[in-house]
């Protein structure tokens, strides 16, 4: 069983994952845009450029998202984070700083008592993240 988040932004879908990308090193799969349903497949949303359905693959993991209409959304993504263990302290620290730009710092990324680093913060696109290393650290 693969378990993969799938979030809902409001019109800035393809920007966000093209920043994912960039941030985490993986590669988009999909990026449907409603324009691009066939003519039969039901009525378009308000504005038929926003995404239908987009995959971004890391690693072995896939992280899915669309562009909820305006009519079809339940507003924007709350009391939900995607959890992100890293490898290194380093790498936390570099994906928990370029994930900083323009968020909402909910922790600092810091050392804890369960993890070596661990941050959360809600992006400038409205995903709330939890960001961690579970690696011991030197000696």
């Amino acid at each position: 069983m693969k378990v993969a988040p799938y979030l809902f932004f409001t019109g800035h879908c393809a920007e966000a994952f093209q920043v994912y990308e960039t941030i985490f090193g993986g590669r988009i799969e999909a990026m449907m845009r409603y324009s691009d349903m066939p003519g039969d497949a039901g009525p378009p949303p308000s504005d038929p450029d926003i995404i239908m359905h987009a995959c971004l693959m890391l690693g072995d993991q896939m992280l899915m998202a669309s562009d909820a209409p305006p009519e079809r959304s339940e507003g924007p993504m709350q009391s939900v984070s995607v959890s992100v263990t890293l490898e290194t302290p380093a790498e936390a620290e570099r994906v928990f700083a370029a994930l900083s730009e323009g968020a909402r710092i909910k922790m600092p990324m810091a050392p804890t008592f369960w993890a070596p680093r661990f941050g959360m913060l809600c992006d400038r696109f409205g995903t709330h993240w939890m960001i961690a290393c579970d690696a011991a650290p030197a000696a």
